[in-house]
């Protein structure tokens, strides 16, 4: 899967609208973490050293009725201009290219950069409408596409605009994700390991199916650990349970066997006798054999014995993909089974891929994340790349 970047782009001179992901978090109007503006930061200053007249678009939020004023990306134009020691441009149309897009464009010169408004304020970017595909298309001379969060949906600004834009080419942020990931999936250093967490087995379905066809060690934690500890006919108590799932889980099982595939799952549980309210709430806890939950409690997190368990796998690995916490990692009390799988990971000589979402805000949260090899950029975009479906983004992409 291996495509054009700005690297094998010549933009002196020309347009070029760059799809980043400006999904900040705000309060009160101001941006509380800057980290995904910072990380596009390379692209752009690339194809700014390049000449090019740099068009910026993202969503941000979730309007419902349109423009909404406390999703506008004017605070990011102002942090984006100190941050590149350059005045950004923002093209303030609620139509998104609208009259003050198109002057601001119009006046631009090589190295300039323009940030135009909310892309979502337009109702067809995630319906993919054509109208909107080609009003963006009219702006651009070339278009790169940086926002791996975003380049599993097929929207206006990540798909379908690449139907009237040439050539379509990777930033550096989704470069490196296809580069890391694609090896992982399809070239890893074995052996190869790969932990899948967090509360939902419908969440994983192709995920583990998918895995079981690459993998040399699958471990299993989180809430969706107890289905399948369910489908061995343990009791699990009051512990998360899918019952519709349970005969899939024994297929996995099965298919684990025959494909001589190790499946890892808890052979101990921290439990509680009611969920945490607030979700970091002092709670009393025990530890117990996974097979001997009372039916009055529930498991909320690996126990040490799964921890040793699942540190020896990743620790004996050359390459770990992650992705889903091992608890409710929220609650410092039922952390402990996230942290030392983030541990485990980080004191492993392995390639050590996070999947992101929670599993990157707890490597992050834990001070972690410097020793990791990657940190995906986008939670959902990485599980469906981990589950081998087409990405619209980086399908519409050129081919190397």
């Amino acid at each position: 899967m291996a495509k054009k970047t700005v690297d094998d782009i010549q933009v002196t001179g020309k347009r070029v609208l760059v799809r980043c992901d400006f999904n900040v978090p705000m309060k009160d109007g101001k941006i509380t973490n800057d980290k995904r503006i910072v990380a596009a930061l390379p692209t752009i200053k690339k194809l700014i050293a390049d000449g090019g007249k740099v068009i910026l678009c993202s969503h941000l939020g979730k309007p419902k009725n349109g423009p909404e004023e406390k999703f506008s990306l004017a605070p990011v134009a102002v942090r984006l201009s100190e941050l590149l020691g350059q005045n950004v441009v923002f093209a303030n149309d609620d139509n998104v290219v609208g009259e003050n897009a198109k002057a601001a464009v119009a006046a631009m010169k090589d190295g300039d950069v323009v940030l135009l408004q909310n892309t979502r304020f337009r109702a067809e970017e995630t319906k993919n409408g054509e109208a909107f595909s080609k009003d963006l298309a009219t702006l651009a001379d070339a278009y790169v596409d940086d926002a791996f969060g975003s380049c599993h949906r097929a929207h206006c600004s990540t798909a379908g605009v690449t139907a009237y834009t040439s050539p379509n080419v990777a930033g550096y942020l989704i470069g490196k994700e296809l580069s890391i990931m694609g090896k992982a999936l399809e070239n890893a250093d074995r052996p190869f390991v790969a932990v899948l967490g967090g509360a939902k087995i419908e969440d994983k379905l192709n995920v583990i199916n998918n895995l079981l066809e690459k993998v040399d060690t699958l471990i299993i934690g989180g809430g969706m650990a107890f289905t399948f500890l369910k489908a061995k006919g343990y009791e699990i108590g009051q512990s998360l349970l899918d019952e519709s799932k349970i005969d899939y889980c024994k297929d996995m099982m099965k298919k684990a066997e025959e494909k001589g595939v190790k499946l890892l799952l808890p052979v101990d549980s921290v439990i509680v006798k009611e969920f945490p309210n607030p979700i970091d709430a002092e709670i009393e806890t025990c530890v117990v054999d996974a097979d001997k939950i009372p039916a009055d409690m529930q498991g909320c997190d690996i126990g040490p014995k799964t921890v040793e368990l699942f540190g020896a796998a990743i620790k004996a690995a050359k390459t770990v993909v992650w992705n889903g916490p091992m608890g409710v990692f929220e609650n410092p009390t039922l952390a402990k089974g996230t942290l030392g799988v983030a541990q485990a990971m980080a004191d492993s000589d392995a390639v050590t891929i996070i999947g992101g979402g929670d599993s990157a805000a707890a490597v992050e949260q834990m001070g972690l994340a410097p020793k990791m090899t990657h940190i995906s950029t986008g939670g959902g975009a990485s599980l469906e790349y981990l589950e081998g479906k087409t990405l619209p983004g980086v399908a519409a992409l050129n081919d190397k």
